[in-house]
């Protein structure tokens, strides 16, 4: 019989988040399982932060960005004693199975749980779709939504004056936000950490070749893991001739309401975290891929890496021209 879970969001917030808290709680109350909803992380877990929740405590959720049960970087996570007191707080607390949504960094945490004899199952939880084990995290389609709008908005400041435009998009070390924004905000360039060829110098041939042919501004949209804007702004300045504005978007990704598709994912991953303890299940991450939801085992899981498929960026160049 499973009587008692908890749920805690760990590491960055994402959008969407708390559709997934509001799908574990009710899922849970369905199914006559009391859930604990621990504040700030494991910081929250360590400290004994946390609350009862009910059908009630999520209602008016659904639609707010953020979390509604706040989130902390929690660097006593980080060594055995943190570890070891997480655990028995979690054994003490009599639960049957630990709900961690957040990245990789916070599924890592619960991975040291596990290692303790704690049920855990992650949700992917980050704006920035680095989890190589699954097709979709929480989050990132309303961080794209959110700088494809802005770019929209510096794109009619940049055509107004002809100007360069270089837009900063988050990802930590992942690319993805910058290419799909690149995409779909008609940008001429990404660049991006999993391809090193492309530089400053790529930057202003391009530049060059497209104003040859009557281009009268262009944009750039630079990955977090790249960083620089305004260093890559000036030199393309210098080189070119051509005025160069950078705007690093920065944590206005991060907010929001969610879209409707990381409302879905929220709720469907928060359902399917607690029938995969009502079905006995133990130690997975809740995952999309090939279109269907599932779960893996959660060492397996933070172990599978991907390979960088350059189709997209092909595409950007192609639709660019």
């Amino acid at each position: 019989m499973v009587k008692k879970i908890a749920v805690l969001t760990s590491g960055g917030d994402a959008p969407g988040m708390n559709a997934t808290i509001r799908s574990v709680v009710r899922t849970a109350a369905y199914n006559n399982i009391k859930v604990v909803g621990i504040r700030k992380g494991f910081s929250g877990l360590l400290s004994g932060d946390m609350e009862d929740m009910t059908p009630r405590s999520v209602s008016e959720t659904i639609h707010k960005g953020g979390t509604i049960l706040y989130t902390a970087r929690c660097p006593e996570m980080l060594t055995t004693e943190g570890q070891d007191k997480a655990a028995t707080v979690c054994k003490v607390l009599g639960l049957d199975g630990l709900i961690v949504i957040g990245g990789d960094g916070s599924l890592k945490g619960g991975l040291s749980l596990v290692e303790r004899g704690v049920n855990v199952i992650g949700i992917p939880g980050t704006i920035d779709l680095d989890l190589c084990c699954t097709d979709y995290t929480i989050g990132f389609d309303t961080a794209v939504n959110t700088a494809m709008d802005a770019i929209n908005k510096i794109r009619d400041t940049s055509s107004s004056h002809e100007r360069c435009s270089i837009v900063e998009v988050m990802g930590r070390n992942a690319g993805y936000i910058a290419l799909w924004c690149s995409l779909t905000g008609g940008a001429e360039e990404a660049l991006i950490p999993e391809d090193k060829q492309r530089n400053v110098n790529t930057c202003v041939n391009m530049i060059m070749e497209h104003r040859s042919k009557g281009k009268k501004h262009n944009l750039i949209v630079v990955a977090e893991g790249i960083g620089k804007s305004a260093e890559l702004a000036k030199e393309i300045e210098s080189i070119t001739g051509i005025t160069t504005r950078a705007t690093i978007l920065g944590y206005l990704q991060r907010g929001g309401s969610p879209t409707a598709l990381d409302r879905m994912h929220g709720s469907v991953m928060g359902y399917e975290a607690v029938n995969i303890i009502l079905k006995g299940k133990r130690n997975r991450i809740v995952i999309y891929k090939d279109g269907k939801h599932r779960d893996i085992d959660i060492t397996e899981g933070l172990n599978v890496t991907r390979e960088y498929d350059p189709f997209m960026y092909k595409l950007i160049q192609v639709l660019a021209i």
